[in-house]
């Protein structure tokens, strides 16, 4: 699927790291380098501005060894950026470790995935047809 991109940020565009990849990398675009203390967040521009096609949201998502490594990760993760926005592609990054986090120009800090999506058309009624669950919340299908 083709998606039309702005990219102010002079770098190089998201892209998979293998064939099999389902995120792309997307990259820091900043001025000077922002450093995030334990339990700090900050938005990180990408320099990347999208069109994405009607149906289609583009989810944006940690990537799993700053995560891992780090404890760096994307705070409403995933994060959506609808069809309808035009605006610069930021990344809210959340240092979840006990040491300061410098984030540099040009690195990888998140993920974007292509997502379709279906738009709901509700339907009011009086009573949902029953399921063995039922009305089991959290925890209520037990731990195995």
């Amino acid at each position: 699927m083709t998606v039309k991109v702005v990219n102010r940020s002079g770098g190089a565009l998201p892209a998979y790291a293998t064939a099999l990849s389902a995120g792309m990398d997307v990259r820091a675009f900043l001025e000077s380098p922002v450093v995030l203390k334990p339990l700090e967040r900050a938005m990180i521009p990408t320099g990347l501005y999208l069109e994405i096609p009607a149906g289609y949201e583009v989810q944006v998502r940690p990537r799993s060894g700053l995560a891992a490594k780090k404890g760096i990760t994307v705070l409403n993760a995933p994060g959506t950026i609808d069809a309808d926005y035009r605006g610069e592609v930021k990344v809210i990054l959340v240092n979840l470790s006990d040491e300061p986090f410098t984030v540099e120009n040009g690195e990888r800090i998140a993920q974007l995935v292509l997502a379709r999506h279906e738009s709901i058309e509700w339907e009011s009624v009086e009573e949902l047809a029953s399921t063995e669950r039922g009305e089991g919340g959290f925890g209520s299908t037990g731990r195995q």
